[in-house]
């Protein structure tokens, strides 16, 4: 089985309730598998949704601003 990760970048003053809100809706979707909102303390102010999926990703709407790539898994440990 090929799984998938998905990830959604986003900077600034309400990036962190932005990806909260994207975060939330995504266990509806179908082949979610989980998913974390992440925030570094070296970088105030930026955030990243994570995501992994049992399949391909569905298309999922990002917020205006919020940058997004998916990823095949090549390799686990």
């Amino acid at each position: 089985m090929i799984k998938r990760v998905h990830y959604a970048e986003a900077r600034g003053d309400n990036a962190e309730t932005l990806l909260r809100e994207f975060l939330g809706s995504l266990p509806a979707r179908s082949g979610f598998l989980g998913a974390e909102l992440l925030g570094s303390p070296e970088q105030p102010g930026l955030y990243l949704v994570a995501s992994r999926w049992a399949a391909e990703v569905p298309e999922l709407s990002v917020p205006d601003g919020v940058k997004a790539w998916s990823f095949e898994v090549l390799a686990e440990a």
